[in-house]
């Protein structure tokens, strides 16, 4: 019998590929603008022709590339963001793949211009469905200018599957809205068939969130205090009960400058909210989590939406004591407070200020401890008191 098993070609290999990566014109900016994130940049402009169809352009002032590494940013797992596989756990860039810019290409038409810093002449470069068409010095300033066009030209299924323009525009301004919201200290554009859509100056996240959503929205925020353990930072805000929709569209979470989908978290949300508003209702969240990147895992899906956390059950208690004391200040429940030693009636303890003193979900009361010390502390001053750890269980 003769052999039949046979390498793919590359440009086969990669259109399968980018069938996971770029799923329709709203991937392809996701990836782009996060590219310009890393990059260091401090003005990202967007500008679409049909909802993303014609072309999208992604224009920043970071860092830029030199003419080898504009050729090679295109070869499939080429990135400078990792060098070794310890580094997957020490993230703190958005990509580390080196998938995005050959899944692109692979499935489009895309013209390059970028110079860096050091350099007097910028380079040029074209490539489309993942053949290298050209590449020549050109005058452009500091940063990069990615022009994409005809995406899905060569995967003729792909682009007749693509919704309505204004349903593929919704999906744009959502991806853009993710980012923007989480790095509200870059200036972002959005341009669609030339007409601006977003215009985001720098700013705080309270005025970032006004910016995308309209100051209707700030009437009804709450602001949740930055919280600050050894398992992680978390603050944000929060919607008054009586903003709370049936459907909820202002629902984001994010871990290291990352937008995440989180279940369990957002089920930890919905607790705060039971019995302040109707069972089929949901409230406006805006959460930032600042977390070791050593304790997460964003290698789970090419999106790099779904994470799994070390410290989830911990994680839960602490967002849970966050929110109620936000909306203890607005007198929608009773107050956690967390400085106080009768949050929870457990009499008699003598502990450490930031020892927090919170409830599982099913009403357990449980000690959160910040530190090695803060748990010494707790048994050289309670002899009778007997701890059991609880970080595995799921509650």
């Amino acid at each position: 019998m003769s052999d039949i098993i046979q390498l793919l070609p590359d440009s086969v290999a990669n259109q399968i590929a980018a069938g996971e990566v770029i799923q329709r014109p709203a991937s392809v900016i996701k990836e782009l603008v996060e590219n310009a994130v890393d990059a260091g940049a401090k003005h990202i402009d967007v500008l679409v022709v049909d909802a993303g169809r014609t072309s999208i352009q992604v224009i920043d002032d970071g860092k830029g590339m030199s003419e080898t590494d504009a050729r090679l940013a295109f070869e499939r797992h080429a990135t400078s963001k990792i060098r070794q596989a310890d580094d997957l756990f020490a993230l703190r860039t958005m990509g580390f793949r080196g998938e995005a810019l050959p899944s692109i290409v692979a499935v489009s038409q895309v013209d390059l211009q970028t110079r860096t810093e050091n350099e007097e002449v910028g380079t040029h470069l074209t490539i489309a469905g993942s053949r290298f068409q050209g590449q020549e010095p050109c005058a452009c300033p500091v940063g990069a200018n990615f022009l994409v066009e005809n995406l899905f030209y060569n995967v003729p299924a792909r682009r007749k599957f693509l919704k309505s323009n204004a349903t593929e525009l919704n999906n744009i301004i959502a991806a853009f809205e993710r980012i923007a919201l989480v790095y509200n200290d870059i200036n972002f554009t959005l341009r669609s068939n030339g007409a601006e859509v977003f215009n985001l100056k720098a700013t705080n996240l309270h005025k970032r969130i006004i910016d995308i959503f309209g100051r209707k929205l700030d009437k009804d925020l709450l602001p949740v205090r930055e919280v600050e353990t050894s398992i992680c930072t978390l603050q944000g805000f929060v919607g008054k009960p009586e903003s709370s929709k049936k459907k909820c569209n202002t629902q984001y979470f994010f871990v290291n400058g990352r937008y995440m989908r989180h279940p369990y978290f957002q089920k930890a949300v919905l607790q705060c909210y039971e019995n302040l508003i109707p069972a089929d209702h949901q409230p406006n969240f805006f959460i930032n989590f600042e977390v070791d990147p050593a304790t997460i895992d964003v290698n789970i899906h090419p999106t790099k939406s779904e994470i799994k956390f070390e410290n989830e059950a911990p994680i839960w208690q602490i967002l849970v004591a966050a929110i109620k004391e936000a909306l203890g200040k607005y007198n929608a429940v009773p107050a956690i407070d967390f400085d106080s030693t009768d949050t929870i009636d457990i009499p008699g303890l003598s502990l450490t200020r930031d020892t927090l003193r919170v409830e599982d979900m099913r009403g357990g009361k449980l000690l959160l401890f910040t530190s090695p010390w803060n748990v010494d502390w707790a048994t050289d001053h309670n002899p009778d008191l007997i701890l059991s750890e609880f970080g595995n269980v799921a509650f």
